[in-house]
């Protein structure tokens, strides 16, 4: 397998992101990340399903924890009997997929995989650690591949010298869309929205595309606006959560809110990603609700007085009308003419 991990930044290296290996399964820590090179070591599923919640790694980063995940499952219940070892891996394939409720339906592919596999390689008489383990390191190759694409075509709308604004951290689409400017020698500036409470984009989209050699400014969300009309913002582009055939996606807190500042502004909004077969509108997207804690201290230091209430939406929704464009493997689709992009067979991403 040629892997497509090359050239990428630290954080997206395979290793890097979560990896099984001899009973355990270590996850780059992403809350402390570049403070801290850390890795959080989990010896069962239910560790790596509660490292998932507790956004020890997020973006598309629980996708490849879900598999090695599996993988540890598996290693949980050897030498046990045949049945018991399929009853164990379904507990854990929807334990790790509802993990996080807002991605339910895109880590249930994936685990919902894992639990085929390990079942075909315990009817062979196989080893199921293995199998889910390489059948998880395919996956994850998939979908950087595909990502690949994804990336190659949102280079195509940006201009040279372009001032190109994020939101939150679109982990592979990064990776892939920076590596992608460097081979066709584009030159462009990277603003990274902070992305409060938990600071994605300060942390870690700025650490990928400084490690990547581009010029990166960091601005705290509520300086979007200034920048936008004082730097010259030339596009705002971010990856999502989730995109609904009837082009509303969801995506980071304050993505909605960015996108209208730059309608504005007259600043185009590029949405990276693979539309979800079925989510058919806004209605079939879940808002996770996370603990309000996170909003009301940063690292264990408080923000407010003891008494102060706090909520914590860890999405919000954006309406086709304030999108450019959804950038996809397949090429770039109106929000509006989604159903476009299930008109030919998918390939197989998750």
């Amino acid at each position: 397998m040629q892997r497509a991990d090359y050239d990428l930044p630290f954080l997206l290296t395979y290793e890097n992101v979560a990896w099984y290996d001899n009973g355990k399964v270590r996850i780059l820590d992403r809350r402390i990340y570049p403070t801290e090179v850390c890795f959080v070591e989990c010896t069962t599923y239910q560790e790596v399903a509660q490292a998932i919640t507790d956004m020890v790694t997020q973006s598309a980063g629980p996708y490849t924890a879900a598999g090695m995940g599996m993988a540890l499952a598996a290693y949980q219940t050897r030498g046990k009997k045949e049945a018991e070892q399929i009853a164990f891996l379904e507990k854990a394939a929807h334990a790790i997929a509802y993990a996080r409720p807002t991605t339910a339906n895109r880590m249930g592919k994936i685990t919902q995989s894992c639990l085929e596999v390990g079942r075909s390689a315990l009817a062979k008489g196989a080893n199921p650690v293995e199998a889910i383990f390489l059948s998880t390191v395919e996956s994850l190759n998939r979908r950087y591949t595909i990502m690949d694409k994804v990336g190659k075509n949102l280079i195509k709308l940006m201009p040279n010298h372009g001032r190109i604004l994020t939101q939150c951290f679109g982990e592979t689409i990064i990776g892939t869309f920076l590596r992608a400017a460097k081979a066709e020698n584009k030159n462009l500036d990277i603003y990274c929205a902070e992305t409060r409470p938990y600071l994605q984009g300060a942390r870690l989209t700025s650490s990928c595309a400084i490690d990547l050699g581009f010029p990166t400014t960091v601005i705290t969300d509520n300086m979007v606006a200034y920048a936008m009309e004082y730097k010259k913002i030339d596009v705002f582009t971010s990856a999502a959560d989730s995109i609904a055939r009837d082009g509303h996606i969801a995506n980071k807190i304050g993505t909605n809110q960015i996108a209208i500042v730059g309608q504005h502004y007259e600043v185009p909004y590029y949405v990276t990603g693979i539309p979800d077969a079925d989510k058919y509108s806004k209605e079939d997207i879940i808002i996770e609700e996370r603990d309000p804690k996170q909003v009301l201290e940063y690292r264990g230091i408080p923000n407010t007085l003891a008494g102060v209430q706090a909520i914590y939406p860890s999405f919000d929704i954006t309406g086709p009308s304030r999108i450019s464009g959804i950038v996809t493997d397949r090429g770039v689709y109106s929000p509006y003419d989604l159903d476009a992009y299930f008109s030919e067979e998918q390939a197989r991403f998750y």
